[in-house]
């Protein structure tokens, strides 16, 4: 439909209205940024010759000035290192596993044993052939104050017996940590360290054929490294006690990882069948 001219005397009226309404000035049907800058030719066009070609073709635009990039960050320190100190100088006081495990039972620096109801040392037979490193009790050990007695703990017990090993003599077994953390809370560098400080004491004094280290948490801790437990299990590894002697030691999966993907034990299977071979070959 087309649109009907507006007549000349209806616009002059329009426009006398504008003014009586004190309406100045002109405003267009598209919005203005008067805060943009002007386009580069309208810059030429404005600057002298001499000027304009001392500055860039196109302007910089307006903007605050960065921040300072933050500083790299240091190596995050253990919160209490004179409780870590105590900790390893009470642990090579300790000549037997039964004076080890009476102080730890009797530590009281470590705050996770604030919050846990039991001391969950090791089970099994000191001096067995193999001994077995985990991470740390669950609530059913917290309960009853040995490790591994959960459903995982079950698990290793067949897995063990299938190479004719058991608790009886024929595999010792602990964790990094002896208090469940609250929630099950990742413990801080503080607690690793003076636990950690106890279990390197606890490997020299149960002086086992072979050491295995069960999941991921338990391979970086002991054998200090960053490399995760799929690229170190079934690799036999060195660790070394403090006179030199170096222990064949094996990284496995934790049980508590099996029951969570079971397609993985076909690979602790293999580890297991490593363990009884070197256990064979060992004087």
């Amino acid at each position: 439909m087309a649109e009907t001219p507006i007549a000349t005397e209806d616009l002059a009226a329009l426009l006398r209205w504008y003014a009586d309404q004190g309406v100045e000035e002109a405003v267009e049907e598209r919005p203005v940024d008067r805060f943009a800058l002007p386009p580069p030719a309208a810059v030429a066009a404005t600057v002298p010759a001499a000027k304009a070609s001392a500055r860039p073709a196109t302007p910089t635009p307006l903007r605050p000035s960065p921040l300072p990039a933050p500083a790299a960050r240091a190596p995050v320190p253990i919160e209490s290192p004179q409780l870590v100190d105590d900790a390893r100088a009470l642990a090579e006081r300790c000549s037997t596993v039964a004076e080890l495990e009476a102080a730890v039972r009797g530590f009281e620096s470590c705050a996770l044993k604030r919050t846990a109801k039991n001391t969950v040392f090791a089970d099994g037979t000191p001096g067995a052939p193999v001994m077995i490193v985990g991470e740390a009790p669950g609530s059913d050990e917290d309960r009853l104050g040995k490790p591994f007695v959960g459903v995982s703990g079950q698990l290793m017990d067949r897995m063990m017996a299938a190479i004719g090993l058991t608790r009886d003599g024929g595999f010792y077994i602990t964790n990094i940590l002896f208090w469940r953390p609250p929630g099950n809370r990742t413990p801080t560098l503080a607690e690793q360290a003076m636990c950690l400080a106890f279990t390197r004491r606890h490997i020299e004094l149960a002086r086992p054929k072979i050491l295995v280290l069960a999941g991921g948490t338990s391979v970086k801790a002991v054998l200090d490294t960053t490399e995760g437990i799929t690229r170190m299990r079934g690799k036999w590894v060195g660790y070394r006690l403090a006179d030199g002697t170096e222990l064949p030691t094996m990284p496995t999966f934790h049980p508590a990882y099996l029951l969570r993907t079971p397609a993985s034990k076909r690979l602790s299977w293999m580890d297991l069948l490593a363990i009884d071979k070197k256990l064979k070959e060992l004087p």
